[in-house]
This record gives structure tokens, sequence and C-alpha cells, in this order.
């Protein structure tokens, strides 16, 4: 009996992709995410596909997984053909990228090298939390080809890492990014998260401060999500922590923008700060602006010419699948011109360039003007054709997109 795909539609073994989806193949930005899903432990809030070494079971193991990404990357080669794609952009993402050796994440990065070839200005980014990385692996890392580092700071705030699970000590985000800079990075990333149980307003300024004392030129700020499933939702739903708020989430993501402003940062979309434009992270704004990658790992999606398709969740199912030589795909859909329109309002409202007016759609054109009337959007922007959020609007954004969909 077949196996029923519950969410999508089946992926062909062979990983074969529509002829519409690779019309056009070569003419949009292609870049890769490399996905690693190996942690120390499991942080209380995340629901990333991520893996403990206690989790993994037989099949997977750390010390295979760059030859079996390597064999993904090759299948994607095939799949994709003979098209011309330099790859602009590598994100390794996890997990934790950096629980593996430097030169695994070299050998990989070496693979997309030599099947597609980089482009001469590709941007290559690792993921990394502060305490899993040090001056030999970065130095190994940028030697190995790799320009930017983004750093899992998320607090400055000892009891706030420890509502969060993190491992690291509040000083040490800091040190990273001067580790990094003197290994040669000149593109680094601090992450934080706002919103925490227990953080006060000062608990999170004394972050701002710090991550910007740091020397980063790019910044994030998400606001907590309390996932279901997640232990940080366990000890909420026990009322052992309370639920963050969304006043309080508003009123934390203002002090961010005002701070970051004050520092040379600049908003570039809703929840990233850059120092200057070649800053900012090309790989991201692919996905931001409809461009194409293949996802490679365990869970990883991937986008090529508007299908869209996710890998097999656990690390010894995808191995057994390469194995194989299948495609490691579970599933996959293939978007409507509705669908697309609709994502790529979604995603371009979000950044400072926004979305064009002459594109919205009529029935929502109303919805435009109330938003622009309630102090949503930038009115000179909206003079020159372009809907951009002010900050009131980067706060309502989920749903001013709704009211425009």
């Amino acid at each position: 009996m077949p196996s029923v795909v519950l969410d999508g539609d089946p992926v062909p073994a062979s990983g074969e992709l529509p002829a519409e989806a690779l019309a056009g193949l070569g003419g949009r930005p292609f870049g890769f995410y490399v996905h690693v899903p190996f942690c120390v432990t499991r942080c209380g809030y995340c629901d990333f596909n991520t893996y403990t070494a206690a989790e993994l079971g037989p099949g997977a193991s750390r010390a295979d997984y760059a030859a079996t990404a390597i064999a993904e990357i090759r299948l994607a080669r095939r799949v994709l053909g003979d098209a011309d794609l330099p790859v602009r952009t590598v994100f390794f993402g996890g997990g934790t990228p950096t629980l593996l050796p430097a030169a695994d994440l070299v050998a990989i990065l070496r693979a997309i090298g030599e099947e597609f070839g980089l482009a001469a200005d590709a941007e290559v980014t690792t993921e990394a939390n502060p305490e899993s990385i040090g001056p030999a692996a970065l130095a190994e890392l940028r030697a190995g080809g790799f320009t930017r580092v983004s750093l899992g700071m998320q607090s400055a705030r000892e009891h706030v890492l420890t509502v969060l699970d993190r491992r690291h000590t509040p000083g040490r985000a800091a040190a990273a990014v001067a580790e990094a800079r003197a290994a040669g990075f000149e593109h680094v990333s601090l992450d934080l998260i706002y919103g925490t149980p227990g953080e006060s307003d000062d608990d999170w300024r004394a972050s701002l401060d710090a991550a910007i004392a740091a020397g980063p030129d790019h910044v994030s700020a998400y606001s907590l999500i309390v996932e279901d499933g997640t232990r940080l939702a366990a000890r909420i739903r026990r009322g052992e922590l309370p639920m963050p708020d969304d006043d309080v989430a508003a009123d934390r993501y203002a002090i961010a923008d005002a701070a970051l402003s004050a520092a040379g940062f600049s908003w570039y979309e809703v929840s990233n700060w850059a120092v200057e434009p070649a800053a900012r992270c090309r790989h991201n704004l692919l996905y931001w602006t409809g461009g194409d990658w293949w996802g490679v790992g365990p869970g990883a999606h991937g986008h090529v010419g508007g299908t869209r398709w996710w890998n097999v969740k656990h690390p010894a199912a995808y191995a057994a699948r390469l194995a194989a030589g299948d495609s490691p795909g579970h599933a996959r859909e293939v978007l409507s011109a509705r669908d697309r329109h609709v994502e790529r309002l979604m995603l371009e409202l979000r950044l400072d360039t926004g979305f064009p007016l002459a594109e919205v759609d009529p029935a929502a054109r109303p919805a435009v003007a109330r938003a622009l009337g309630d102090g949503l959007l930038d009115p000179g922007a909206f003079r020159s054709g372009r809907a951009v959020l002010t900050l009131r609007g980067r706060l309502l954004a989920d749903a001013l997109v709704r009211d425009l969909t």
C-alpha cells in the first residue's frame, strides 16, 4: 500500500520537479539552505526540527551527516539539470550547525560550489550558539569561504536565559562577536528574543545595550512565541510562568527600534536591522522576494518556480532515502497564482521597500485607504506608489496583511 501523505502531494522518488517550476530557472536568484538538526539540549521554547544525541536513535549520526547532505546536493544538481545556477547565498541553520566540525561545514559548502558554482560575491552564513563556536573554528570557517555568522544571543540577563533554557553566560555572545571579527568576518549578526516571562523593560534595554556594544552590523529581534508541544508551553499551562503579553511585546519592539535606530541601525524587515545595505541578510531577502532555493537536510523546505517541498523529518529516514538513491522529499505543493500573490504581498509588505500599490487587489483598496488613514502606511511612500509600513504598521503587520488579502 502506498504511504499516505497528509499534507501535500507525494514527491517522486527521483525528486523530479514539474516542468513549469523549471521554466525560468536561472533567471531568479538561487540559494541553498542547509539544515543541521543537532543540538546539545533542546531549548524550552523551540519547536524546530532538532535532535539531541539521545533522540537520534540508530541510522543517523553527526559523524555521517556531511556525507549525507552532500548526497542531497548532488541529487539537487541532477534534478535541476544543466541550468547555469551560480549560488548567490548559502545559509546553514539549525539546530546548531557549529556542533559539526568546521571541516564538515566547509566540505558541504565546497560540494555546493563544485556542483553549482558560487557567485563571486556569494553570501555564506552559519548560525551558531555562542558557546558552540570559538576562535579556531571561526578561522577555519572564514578560510573555507564563510562570509557571515549569526549568533544566538537572545538576552544579556542570566535569569532570562535560564527561562529560555539557553546554556551560554550573558557575556559569551559579545566575546563570540569579537572572535568572529578577529577571524576576518566582516558581517556578524546577533539574534535577540523579547517578551520572555520574567523579563522587564530594563532587562530588555540591557540586552539591547549589550548587543549594540558588542559591535555586530546586524541585529534580529523576535517576539517570543509560545509553541504548542514545547516545554515552555507546558510550564505556562501549569501556571509556573505567565503567558507573554501582546501589549508588552509591542512596547519592547518600540524600545528595540528606538535603541537600534539611535545606534545607527536601520530596519529593513520587520524583525531585522542593519547598519548598512551590505550588512543585510541577502539569503533571507532571497526568501522574502520570491527567489529559488534548495533546502538540504531533514525537514528542510525548498522552493523553485512556485513549487515548494519539504523533506522527511527524522535524520535516520533522511539518510536512508539518500542511501537508496532516492529523494528525501516528503511532500510538496504547487502554488497557484493566487497563492503566490498572497505570499508575495505578505512578505514584501514586511520590507522597507514595501509592496506596489498598483498590484493590490481592487477589492482590498478600501483597506489600503483605511490603513493609510490609521497611520499604518507611510504617506510619502504612498504618494510614490508603494505601501510601506510605519512603526505602528510594523506592530500591526499581520492584521494588515489579512485585511489586504
